[in-house]
Order: C-alpha cells, then structure tokens, then sequence
C-alpha cells in the first residue's frame, strides 16, 4: 500500500487545459447548472478527451465554473481539444468560454474520497495562462508553443502576446491560438491596457527628450515703477542715475536672472 501511495505523490509533467465559462458568478443558480451540464457534454465527446480517458492517460478535475484536463500523451492533446471544445461552442452562442494550455509538474494524489486528484504548479499555471484571456481565447503557454510548433502545420495558428504579469508577480510568456473560424483574435484586455500603458510611457519619454533638446537660456528681470517718486530713468533720456543697469532696450533693472529652462 505504501508503495502505491508513493507512486501516486510522485512529480510528472502533464499537458493541461484549463476551461472555464465567462461570466459565470453572474448567472442564477439554475443557468449556472445547465451551462456546466453542456460544458460536460461537450467535452465528453471531444476526440481527444475520449481517446485519452480509453488509455487512461487522462484525468478530469472540477473547478467550480469550468475544469481542469490533464493528458499524459502529448503537448498536442489538450491543444486539439481546446480546438474541438471551441468549434462545438458555436453552437451555443449562451456559453463563453475560455481556455488555457501549459505543460509542466504535476502530483497525483488520492483525495479524502480515495479517488485520484491531481496538483502541483502545472495546474496552477495552466490556470494563469487562462485568467488571462477574455471569451473565445485559447492562450498557450511559451512552452507549449515552442513544443507544438515543431509541427507546420501549427506554425501559422500560433500568435505571440508577450509577457503578462500574474499572481505573486509571476511573468507569463503567452502566444494566442487561433483560426479564420476558431479562438479569438482580438488580444486579451491585459495585453490591450498594458500595451497602452507601454505607449504612454513611450510618449512621456519623448515629451521628455524634446524639452532637454530644446531647452535654452532666457533674462528675468525685475523691476517697479515710482522708485524715486517718478518713473524708472531710462538709459537714452539725459534723466538716469550713474551706476544703475539698463537692459538692450534702454530700461531700467534693478534685478537680472538667467535661468535655463
């Protein structure tokens, strides 16, 4: 039996996708079930999902708006499901979803009900490759891409986002997947206000660098009228006091500054 536990514990890497519905807090009760209900199905009768779960080289874990897919074959397994699970959604316009896909360290374990479960961080960023999408996208990890794209025929459906910051400050390298008919091809809304927030900073920059270039020297002076009981001298009237400066224009100054701006 001990030795059967210590199997189970053992560290594995799997392909994992991780499906959720959008929107799904925001339903009622009896909409919540009935989404779930078709998610379920539609997922049974994927290809991929039939044929792994015959081999036993599959195991499904619930989370609460969606799930999680773990296949033990291939990189290519959960892609192509995520594929069949996106093109079967158009046929309910009512249910959104969104996808992730990564490969990394896994735990099977045998939960409190003696049934296997599975953890560890290929499932926890299998869920952050997700959380950063919108409806429709099918988000691949950097190493499932680079994995899948060793393949042509995967080369043109696969589109580089860039990084995307996550929980405890964890850098994602994402690529989004898509099809003329499948995924979504809009970028996420991360990618969207972090992309705006690099042109902002772009332009500050540039605002920055065209004030240095153009800075230059410029003359403050100060000065009052009626100092004397009448009017500052002027230095071209034969009315001015010796020792007192004058500007280029003939006027009186008591106070210069030069100043760069």
């Amino acid at each position: 039996m001990a030795a059967e536990i210590k199997k189970e514990i053992e560290l594995e890497i799997a392909h994992v996708l991780f499906v959720d519905i959008v929107g799904y807090s925001r339903l009622l009760i009896n909409e919540q079930r009935r989404l779930l209900e078709v998610l379920n199905q539609m997922v049974r009768e994927t290809e991929q999902f039939r044929t792994a779960e015959e081999k036993g080289r599959l195991i499904t874990i619930p989370a609460g708006d969606g799930m999680a897919l773990v296949f033990y074959n291939s990189p290519e397994a959960p892609v192509e499901c995520a594929l069949e699970l996106s093109r079967a959604d158009k046929a309910h316009p009512e249910l959104r979803l969104r996808m992730g896909v990564h490969s990394g360290a896994v735990s099977g374990v045998i939960d409190v009900s003696g049934r296997a479960n599975i953890a560890g961080p290929g499932i926890n960023m299998a869920q952050r490759v997700m959380d950063c999408g919108d409806a429709d996208h099918i988000l691949l990890s950097k190493r499932v891409a680079e994995d899948i794209e060793q393949y042509a025929h995967w080369q043109p459906l696969l589109h580089e986002l860039g990084e995307c910051e996550v929980k405890h400050g964890v850098t994602l390298s994402l690529v989004n997947l898509y099809t003329d008919e499948l995924g979504n091809p809009e970028p996420p809304e991360k990618f969207k206000k972090l992309n705006e927030q690099k042109q902002v900073g772009a332009s500050a920059g540039t605002l920055t660098d065209a004030i240095g270039k153009r800075s230059s020297w410029a003359m403050i002076t100060l000065g009052c009228n009626n100092v004397f009981g009448q009017d500052p001298p002027d230095a071209n009237t034969p009315t001015n006091y010796a020792d007192f400066a004058y500007d280029s224009t003939g006027r009186f100054v008591y106070v210069s500054l030069t100043k760069k701006f």
